[in-house]
């Protein structure tokens, strides 16, 4: 092992660690595992020091980013569990039961318009990464900018997420998942380049050409903020405001909401 290795380690196991706050689930338990439909991107608002860099450099509430696969891996792992798959940044590209981030804050981003073969091809891709390391470099870089921050403007910062190696066995989980979606040319946030021309009777054409953006340049908020992906919220399944149950306004409260 090298000494980048060694450090990036290191490094990973102790930005990686939980640190104490409150968990605030965003919905009911069970209620996110029977949402979840394969080929959604799950966003995770994590607690860890290496959650805090990526919140900060991306201007986002989310840090964390794992693609549902359902029971994809039933036949395999004998168990018919439902699974997600992300890159974390001890164990690499890995299975994680849907439980693990019930209880935390989240949010279901959803492919719109794919076909049951083009989205088994998206988490047969990821699939196919499993065992794959964490891109270590990630982590030194995220490292340096939590000692001091750079003094570059914010739009040039989502580039200090991908100073990895580029390596073909490491990944982050962004990238990975922006990856398993270029496989099948499905857009996140793609370069858009305008193209004119002259159509019959002399008339300006516009086209839109789409360029797939290098997956590492991709960061979890690019899902949520997405066109082309729904935001799925658990807690709006057969909700119904009028059978709610809401405690009795203090007295003041009351009083001073009158005219």
């Amino acid at each position: 092992m090298s000494v980048l290795q060694w450090l990036g380690r290191r490094l990973a196991s102790y930005l990686a660690r939980p640190r104490p706050g409150l968990h605030v689930a965003t919905s009911r338990p069970g209620l996110l595992a029977a949402t979840l439909r394969k080929g959604d991107v799950l966003l995770v608002e994590g607690t860890s020091r290496f959650s805090a860099a990526i919140r900060t450099l991306t201007q986002s509430t989310w840090s964390h980013a794992a693609l549902y696969i359902g029971d994809a891996l039933s036949a395999s792992r004998g168990d018919d569990t439902p699974l997600l798959i992300e890159a974390d940044v001890n164990d690499g590209v890995r299975a994680v039961p849907v439980e693990r981030y019930a209880q935390m804050h989240t949010r279901i981003c959803r492919p719109v318009g794919l076909g049951e073969e083009e989205i088994d091809a998206v988490f047969g891709y990821a699939i196919g990464r499993l065992g794959q390391q964490y891109d270590l470099r990630n982590i030194i870089d995220l490292a340096r900018y939590l000692v001091r921050p750079p003094p570059v403007p914010e739009r040039f910062r989502r580039h200090l997420l991908a100073f990895g190696g580029g390596e073909p066995t490491s990944a982050i989980c962004s990238s990975l998942i922006a990856a398993a979606f270029a496989s099948i040319r499905y857009p996140v946030l793609p370069d858009i380049e305008v193209a004119r021309s002259k159509g019959e009777a002399g008339r300006e054409q516009v086209r839109e050409i789409l360029h797939i953006r290098d997956s590492s340049l991709y960061v979890p908020r690019d899902f949520d903020v997405s066109p082309y992906f729904a935001i799925v919220k658990p807690s709006l399944r057969d909700f119904d405001p009028h059978v709610l149950t809401w405690a009795a306004l203090p007295i003041r409260a009351a009083e001073a909401g009158e005219d």
